[in-house]
């Protein structure tokens, strides 16, 4: 025990006799700027100067005794520039946490750790070692870090450091080095030309395959294809683009939003943009297969509402993917859940004539009173239903008015539907003439017209000429024909100007008023007048 004691003695007198060597001395001297006195002092004079390109005094910070003496001027300032990046990356310096004392932390002797930086499943240290220089402590970046400087900055360095301009690592501008701001305005750059491109590119290749199958679906599923195509295109590029530039944990959080929106987005778009297309295609190849007018506008009717109620559940879909990407709305969201029930109470309150005219859109397209096309009747209004949402329907009267009627006013109010039966409608005209009318020429004469000039709008079946009235001086004739809903007013008025013309060709046909004379003298009277004929 004794011999062990005295041999450290002797060993500690021969180390203190022998003189110290110069830290990094193929440096040069040590500019009197540089402090090295205190772990922390290191730090703060590294990442000073290096913040300051000035590399050159930020080597005097790291141990480079390892290097050769001919290497270490050229290297120092090169490692000096690498660390700055990877300690800027990814590693956090808690300042206050390291020591200020020249002998550092008593519980590490020799060495403070600032950290680790994991490397191919292992942990890189970051320390600062003491040294004793002439006696003083100085404090250097250890050996064992700077020898894996290199290693680390090929795994998180910037890309292509070591020929862009210094300036571009320098100055940052909202959180960004201006070589990141370049690298994101060309990700994007890149993003919409190679969207463009693989979009075209992808649509030509697609449009020779389509047009030699029979069916014509697909060549309308490439062009519903173009403009949603582009969005994951985008995603891809900048996803493929923004790491290697990076960026700090709230702006990559940013681009990775980013990204999952575009994807949401262009799902969502090419959603409706199919379910337009099938929509389209089912209504045509039911127009083609049914014959009847009436059942083919009961299945496009169908086929709106249908579709706008998709519609509204892709657009809840898209606008909640988006939303829960926030965790604040996240947070808001699990809130609401826990008082669904008192909420659900006040907002069914709140919005029940919302929601009535929700459910009775959907009651309409089901049931069916009216449907797209038909002719009807509404608050003494003449229209075509000319469109069905899911709250109010649009009726386009004789005059080009648009009436917005509510889908309730079609479900709880009486109403005139008269192409329900089908597009054949029955009409009348009646026609006052006097006793001496030739019935049966009237007849003739309105079969020539129809057979004539009203062959398009007459139906070709019902056509009569009835006596429905006789007074004292005339009687009224009721013209019933046979017609459709579009364009039985038309018929009306062509066959009523028609006879009219006919009867005053013979005057005494005419309506005449009968009156008889008792052979005293009076004096003139106006003749009455004769109230015009009813329509």
């Amino acid at each position: 025990m004794m011999r062990s004691l005295a041999l450290t003695l002797v060993s500690a007198l021969l180390l203190l006799a022998v003189p110290a060597r110069a830290l990094n001395d193929a440096l040069g001297p040590v500019p009197p700027e540089v402090d090295r006195s205190s772990p922390l002092s290191t730090v703060q004079g590294f990442q000073t100067a290096a913040h300051h390109s000035d590399y050159e005094l930020a080597a005097h910070y790291l141990a480079l005794d390892w290097i050769h003496r001919d290497k270490q001027k050229l290297e120092g300032p090169r490692l000096a520039r690498r660390l700055r990046f990877v300690l800027d990356r990814k590693l956090f310096l808690d300042l206050g946490a390291i020591s200020k004392e020249p002998q550092g932390d008593p519980a590490r002797p020799g060495y403070d750790q600032l950290g680790t930086i994991p490397l191919e499943k292992q942990a890189v240290p970051v320390r600062v070692s003491r040294y004793e220089v002439d006696g003083k402590p100085e404090w250097v970046f250890s050996s064992i870090t700077v020898r894996a400087i290199d290693a680390l900055y090929d795994a998180y360095g910037p890309p292509l450091a070591e020929v862009l301009p210094e300036v571009l690592f320098t100055r940052a501008v909202g959180g960004l080095e201006l070589w990141q701001w370049l690298g994101l305005f060309l990700a994007f750059a890149g993003a919409l030309l190679g969207g463009w491109l693989l979009e075209h590119l992808g649509l030509l290749l697609l449009g020779p395959i389509g047009r030699m199958t029979r069916v014509t679906w697909d060549d309308q599923m490439g062009q519903a294809a173009r403009g949603p195509l582009r969005l994951p295109i985008w995603a891809l590029v900048l996803s493929i683009a923004t790491p290697p530039l990076l960026l700090p944990p709230v702006w990559a959080h940013g681009i990775s939003v980013l990204d999952r929106s575009l994807l949401v987005i262009s799902a969502a778009w090419f959603a409706l943009r199919f379910l337009d297309l099938a929509s389209g295609m089912v209504e045509s190849r039911v127009a083609r297969v049914h014959e009847n007018v009436a059942n083919a506008r009961a299945v496009r009717t169908q086929l709106e509402v249908l579709r706008r109620v998709l519609a509204i559940v892709i657009w809840i879909l898209a606008t909640a993917a988006l939303l829960m990407q926030f965790t604040v709305v996240r947070t808001v969201g699990v809130s609401l859940l826990a008082s669904a029930g008192v909420a659900g109470v006040v907002l069914g309150l709140a919005a029940q004539k919302s929601i009535g005219a929700l459910l009775g859109g959907i009651q309409l397209s089901i049931t069916q009173p009216i449907r797209i096309g038909d002719q009807v009747i509404v608050q003494s209004e003449n229209g075509t239903v000319e469109e069905i949402s899911l709250t109010y329907v649009v009726v386009r009267t004789w005059d080009l008015r648009r009436l917005l009627v509510p889908v309730t006013q079609f479900l709880e109010q009486p109403f005139q539907n008269w192409s329900k039966g089908g597009v054949e409608m029955h009409g009348t005209i009646i026609l006052p003439v006097g006793w001496t009318t030739d019935i049966e020429a009237v007849r003739k004469e309105l079969a020539r017209v129809l057979a004539t000039e009203a062959k398009d709008l007459w139906d070709g079946k019902l056509a009569k000429v009835q006596v429905v009235d006789a007074a004292e001086n005339s009687m009224q004739l009721r013209v019933l024909l046979g017609g459709f809903v579009d364009t039985l007013f038309d018929l009306r008025c062509l066959v009523r100007e028609r006879l009219i013309a006919f009867v005053h060709q013979t005057p005494e046909w005419l309506p005449r008023q009968r009156m008889e004379h008792d052979g005293t003298a009076h004096a003139a009277a106006p003749p009455p007048s004769t109230p015009p004929p009813k329509a």
